[in-house]
């Protein structure tokens, strides 16, 4: 009998420029409404977002400010270590992310939410929008650029990089906020990272 060959895989066909714009933009619109349910919560989250919410929480400036200036220095080192087509586009993510983050709260408001169901609404708006983002060739985390940074030139691991850095952003949040609210936030940062973790594998899904 003639041996059977398995079905060809489907040929990889790269992003259009409406595909590229739809998925920064639902990846922006995802993260500024994480960031909506989190300052309404009082809640913190890891990487560049959380420390612009410490930041804001500290001073009272406006997150979506904050956010956009301390993400300039990342954009550096991710031209550097990817070039300036990651830039551009996370230029425009982080761009947009703040601008729906300053606009959103005038169209949604929360009269009663409880902090469980906030924490993994959280964690799920920020995996399906980073997600989203990571598919399309950008990025709205700095910390992470930096990592990847670290790691081409010491070989120390960009994932630990990153856990230092959120530890230590739940470290000060803890002298900032509610123990409680920081226990809520760590459940949808395990949210958020489940999520993309499942969902983000080059093994299983095509990107």
């Amino acid at each position: 009998m003639p041996e059977i060959s398995p079905p060809a895989a489907p040929p990889r066909t790269d992003h259009t420029l409406i595909d590229d714009t739809q998925g920064l933009a639902y990846g922006s619109f995802m993260a500024a409404l994480s960031v909506v349910v989190l300052t309404h919560l009082g809640f913190v989250t890891g990487q560049t977002a959380g420390i612009a919410l410490l930041i804001s929480y500290a001073t009272g400036w406006d997150w979506a400010w904050v956010f956009f200036v301390v993400n300039i220095p990342f954009y550096w080192v991710g031209w550097k270590r990817f070039g300036p087509t990651f830039v551009a586009k996370s230029l425009f993510a982080v761009t947009l992310t703040s601008v729906l983050a300053a606009l959103l709260p005038r169209y949604l408001s929360f009269s009663d939410l409880n902090p469980l169901l906030g924490a993994i609404m959280i964690g799920a708006f920020t995996g399906s929008g980073l997600i989203a983002l990571f598919r399309h060739g950008a990025s709205l985390g700095g910390i992470g650029i930096v990592g990847l940074y670290i790691q081409d030139a010491t070989g120390f691991r960009a994932g630990w990089v990153q856990l230092i850095v959120d530890a230590a952003i739940f470290a000060v949040a803890l002298f900032l906020l509610d123990p409680v609210a920081v226990g809520w936030s760590f459940l949808g940062a395990v949210v958020a990272n489940l999520t993309i973790a499942i969902n983000h594998r080059r093994d299983r899904y095509i990107v």
